[in-house]
């Protein structure tokens, strides 16, 4: 039997969808994007299932593998990418003065980390947007794992000080 025949596709996407939709709204904001990308992460998942080997990664590690790739496709085929300030269209719940007050803030990080690297942003998109530990994002990225660790706790002592 084959890992992935194993596994509970209604669960799976019960646990990781948000986390990959999170995932994709650090990274380019705009809604209707943040859900295409999202479903089209667990459409390629689903077509590549039979390749998916539990002795090489952690399914998550093989679904956000996936949601990368989908990622790099999507700049591609858009070649503009989205700045992360169109993070301020997502919809909040909640009242009218939170919905300010959390717009005021997304503005404000967008501002703070506009210009930083790529791989930062892309560290901050795994560790706080889809709430990825440390151990994954390292598989996903090819960092060791303390370095992960070393450029966030950097990343995020100079947003603070910035804030």
């Amino acid at each position: 039997m084959a890992a992935t025949e194993e596994l509970d596709w209604d669960v799976v996407y019960a646990d990781q969808a948000p986390r990959v939709y999170n995932y994709f709204r650090f990274r380019l904001g705009r809604e209707a994007d943040v859900e295409e990308l999202t479903s089209r992460t667990f459409e390629r998942a689903w077509r590549s299932r039979s390749r998916y080997r539990r002795d090489l990664a952690a399914f998550s590690t093989w679904l956000f593998k996936i949601a990368q790739n989908v990622r790099k496709d999507y700049l591609l085929e858009h070649r503009g990418h989205l700045p992360i300030d169109a993070a301020l269209d997502v919809a909040a719940d909640g009242t009218p003065e939170k919905e300010v007050a959390h717009n005021s803030d997304l503005a404000r990080l967008s501002r703070l980390t506009k210009d930083l690297p790529d791989r930062e942003r892309e560290l901050i998109a795994l560790k706080y947007g889809a709430a990825i530990n440390n151990r994954l994002i390292s598989q996903l990225t090819g960092l060791s794992e303390s370095n992960v660790g070393t450029i966030l706790h950097r990343v995020v002592q100079t947003l603070r000080s910035r804030w």
